[in-house]
């Protein structure tokens, strides 16, 4: 083969793809492109093709590689503090001559903290590999006037393509020819049900991506039929390499949680950078510049105190268990920050299909000449009651029962039982019609052998009704040997009829009853409701496709069928509990919108009068506009993923918190987008999955409800444990710096005790406090801004209270300690006791912390009793450092007698008394403030 030169390409013309091929014939598409219906492409034109357009491939932009996101971990500036801290500590125990145990423990904590890190963060994205399996490998093309298959990537622009029922479609095309084709593009618009396609019609430029029937897409499937395909465009110029496009151009915002902890960091160093300046400036100024390292070690000292290292695992841990409860609620969290992202959630975008709704078309009402039945049940089992708006009717009458028969014969499904769950085979709408049939006990099975069909006129999108012949009779004193029974538009095929089944006989039908009969079409399609018209007649012979005009004329009404994919029973309630706790839901669908508004009307999440906004009202407005109207819109019908991305930005921009649902490939980069891309599990595509940060596992709009209450609970946990955490270690480096200050000589705690500290004494009873469980008004509140600082609505007054309160109780004990020490014959001893007052505060500060406003002796210590087996597991812990010679060598503490023991619990326990004083105070004013206002 021999490959065009570049001066060959640059000299070529090439046929222009970005046409809106809707609006075109299929010969002008045709002379656009270049190429022939029978002959395809010449083999020279293929070359040149390939070569200027590229592979039929999405291309995927470079994302960070595993090394990069390693190092990203160590450049978080807590963790640089740490560095520094450990490389000095390693310097000055080996100019003393002693084993760098501190740095080596403090490096160890570094290394640990950036795996946890790396780990979170490491998890490849796989949307985009996703998408491409979506391509088919091989398809059938004509080339040089033969029909081949080739590869799917080596497709072009011009390629004749050939489609029959079971394929992937590879490119995006314009149909030529189509033969009774129906394509499944739920990847594409996110609608479970089959489109049927049309070559022949010539559509108007704004025409939604749905409805653009001349059209077949790269990823969705064929059906039915058979067709002949001119391909327009390849690759990333298809649409579903549009939304590859705009998932790469997604780029990920960092989580609350994230911009949280990054805050702490900052404010941790800055602040330990200040005092660490204080106090060795300070201490040269009082004692010159001799004892310079002894003041340094008080730095290092107090950088180590300052970080806390046990806090990246607690919240991992956190997080983990966060993930485990909601995974019991059908919530399967793929990134862990999610877990706690979900609790700040203000508004809930969801698609309707199977996330509002059941995914199952179900009838509601059925309306003959005479009677008129609301229909129960739920799904496709053949379960339910027929209740008639008169009580005289009933399904046994004629009228009923011929239309019930009709749904059977004149239909393609199949509705099986399978380990006790219905499911049905074939078209959703008819397999809802043999599920309405089996619940007046007519069924498919029974029915057909009896009344075989020998003759059918299939739908067509033009003729909008399909057609069958049984063999049988059916209608009373028919003579003829045939039944046909027609079902489709009801408009249309009330045209073709002129009796009407009124009880058990055939009548003329009236221009009144006809009136009435398109009201009551009318009136089911304001509910939302999908009506099928049925209709029959008796005919002499099976009629030929061509005599098929004649054949649907002069014929009985039997009546209508009204279904609707239901909504979810329990929905209309976690709707409500969003309100209460002032999360908005919206619906973004590709349906109709007068389906659309009644699903919505019926959940709650509009009002009637509420303004619905379709796709093509959409895109008249720029972004500022769109921004304006999303606060008073709520329901969204017939949009394109680029809408839904749209709709999503606008929400952010006004400063909302966006959790977004979906299942389609239409839906990815608007799940990628989104605060929290939430993914069906039993619907969804791969490519969906992969850009959520959440999957449901019941596809249940109610199942997000569940999990926000769990993100809001963690949130709770977190702040909970963070303060507990902070207020020990402000505690910490004040008494660290009151002792070069004091003049006690020395530093009260090593850089490995507090580790220990850090790590053990405040990492354990922290983990245990993150299985508190939920607050009783925690869905009865609005969200917590997303955009809240760390130290918001007082926890940072509260860990700067308690840090104090924790230094001035130590530092009384601390000078006790030393006078006491100094006279003892062990004068080191004083620091022992230090470190276990410090460390047997946090004990009591952890059984005062579970809850803000209620004492401990008002909690059920049951309801979290991992605090109780926390506290006492750290305290044996401590008590072995003291009394265990390894241990006690190893971090260089001291015996204690009884007496000091003793003394160290008293102090310590002036903490727990503390915080509960506050909290009886801080109720009293409360309950005053009340009183007072009442009055």
């Amino acid at each position: 083969m021999s490959f065009p030169t570049t001066s060959s390409l640059a000299s070529a013309t090439f046929p222009n793809t970005a046409q809106p091929w809707h609006t075109q014939p299929s010969s002008q598409a045709l002379e656009l492109l270049q190429s022939d219906p029978e002959q395809g492409l010449p083999e020279s034109q293929i070359t040149q093709r390939q070569q200027y357009y590229g592979a039929n491939e999405l291309k995927e932009t470079g994302g960070r590689s595993p090394l990069q996101i390693l190092w990203e971990q160590f450049t978080n500036i807590m963790l640089v503090m740490l560095i520094a801290v450990a490389v000095v500590s390693a310097v000055l125990d080996l100019k003393n001559g002693t084993f760098p145990k501190d740095a080596i423990a403090i490096f160890l904590i570094v290394i640990l903290n950036g795996i946890l890190g790396y780990l979170q963060e490491s998890r490849a994205e796989k949307a985009l590999a996703a998408l491409k399996n979506l391509s088919s490998p091989k398809v059938r093309v004509i080339r040089n006037g033969k029909t081949e298959e080739i590869s799917a990537k080596d497709l072009v622009p011009g390629d004749i393509m050939l489609l029959e029922a079971g394929v992937s479609i590879a490119a995006d095309g314009r149909l030529l020819e189509a033969q009774n084709l129906q394509v499944k593009e739920s990847a594409l618009t996110g609608e479970a049900e089959g489109v049927n396609k049309q070559a022949e019609v010539i559509l108007n430029e704004d025409a939604p991506l749905g409805d653009r029937i001349n059209l077949v897409f790269q990823g969705t499937e064929v059906i039915q039929g058979r067709a002949k395909v001119l391909v327009c465009k390849t690759g990333m110029d298809t649409e579903i390499g549009h939304i590859a496009a705009m998932l790469q151009s997604v780029e990920s915002e960092p989580t609350p949680l994230q911009q949280r902890m990054s805050q702490l960091g900052n404010v941790l160093v800055s602040s330990s950078l200040i005092l660490v300046a204080i106090v060795v400036i300070g201490g040269v100024l009082r004692t010159g510049w001799g004892l310079f390292e002894q003041l340094l070690e008080v730095s290092l000292s107090m950088a180590v105190a300052v970080v806390p290292e046990g806090l990246p695992a607690v919240v991992t841990v956190t997080l983990a268990i966060g993930t485990q409860r909601m995974v019991r609620r059908n919530a399967l969290i793929r990134k862990l920050p999610a877990v706690e992202t979900l609790g700040s959630v203000t508004t809930i975008c969801s698609d309707k299909t199977g996330t509002l709704t059941q995914n199952k078309m179900v009838v509601q009402q059925v309306q003959t000449g005479c009677q008129s039945f609301q229909v129960t049940g739920e799904g496709y089992a053949p379960i339910g009651e027929f209740i008639p708006d008169e009580e005289r009717y009933k399904t046994e009458y004629q009228d009923v029962q011929l239309l019930l028969r009709a749904c059977v014969l004149c239909n393609d499904a199949l509705l099986q039982e399978k380990q006790g769950s219905w499911e049905i085979i074939g078209d959703p709408t008819e397999g809802a019609l043999l599920s309405l049939a089996g619940k007046a006990g007519i069924y498919q099975e029974a029915l057909t052998p009896s009344l075989p069909r020998v003759g059918e006129i299939p739908f067509s999108s033009e003729r909008k009704r399909m057609s069958v012949v049984v063999e049988g009779v059916m209608l009373p004193e028919q003579e003829p040997p045939y039944t046909m029974f027609t079902k489709g538009s009801p408009e249309l095929i009330l045209e073709r009829c002129t009796h009407v089944i009124n009880g058990d006989r055939p009548q003329p039908l009236t221009s009144e009853e006809r009136e009435n009969i398109l009201f009551q079409n009318d009136q089911m399609a304001m509910q939302g409701l999908r009506v099928l018209g049925f209709a029959c007649r008796a005919i002499e012979e099976i009629p030929s496709l061509e005599s098929e005009e004649i054949a649907e004329q002069q014929l009985i009404w039997l009546g209508l069928v009204g279904m609707l994919d239901a909504p979810r029973k329990e929905v209309k309630g976690a709707v409500l509990r969003c309100r209460e706790a002032g999360i908005r839901a919206i619906m973004i669908t590709g349906d109709h919108q007068l389906t659309a508004q009644a699903i919505a009307y019926d959940l709650g999440i509009a009002q009637p009068g509420d303004q619905i906004l379709t796709g093509r009202e959409l895109e008249r407005f720029n972004q500022s506009e769109l921004e304006e109207k999303v606060e008073q819109v709520s329901v969204y019908a017939r949009v394109s993923p680029e809408h839904k991305l749209r709709i999503v930005r606008a929400l952010q921009n006004r400063g909302k918190f966006v959790a977004m649902t979906g299942d389609g490939v239409n839906d990815a980069p608007a799940l990628k987008q989104a605060d929290i891309g939430i993914a069906m599990g039993i619907t969804g595509t791969d490519v969906s999955k992969e850009a959520s940060d959440m999957i449901l596992l019941d596809d249940n709009f109610a199942t997000i409800v569940a999990a926000t209450e769990e993100g809001r609970v963690v949130y709770s946990n977190i702040r909970r444990f963070i303060k507990y955490i902070l207020g020990s270690n402000i505690g910490e480096v004040l008494v660290i710096a009151a002792s070069p200050l004091l003049g006690l000589g020395g530093v009260p705690l090593s850089p490995l005790q507090i580790l220990w500290m850090n790590l053990v004494t405040d990492g354990l009873p922290a983990l245990a406090l993150a299985m508190e469980p939920a607050e009783p008004n925690v869905m009865k509140r609005p969200p917590f801004s997303p955009r809240e600082s760390i130290f918001a609505r007082g926890l940072g007054l509260y860990m700067v209270r308690i840090g104090i309160i924790f230094a001035i109780l130590t530092i009384g004990l601390m000078v006790w300690a030393y006078n006491h020490a100094q006279a003892s014959g062990d004068p080191q001893r004083w620091k022992t006791m230090v470190f276990t007052t410090l460390c047997l505060a946090q004990m009591g500060h952890a059984l005062a912390v579970r809850s803000d406003n209620r004492l401990t002796i008002q909690l059920n210590p049951m309801s979290n009793p991992y605090v109780l087996g926390a506290i006492t597991l750290t305290t044996l812990l401590q008590l072995l450092l003291i009394y265990f010679a390894p241990l006690r060598n190893f971090f260089g503490t001291h015996w204690l007698s009884f007496t000091e023991l003793a003394i160290c619990f008293g102090f310590s326990a002036l903490m727990f008394v503390w915080i509960e004083i506050e909290k009886i105070i801080v109720n009293a004013f409360f309950v005053s403030q009340k009183t007072s206002s009442k009055l």
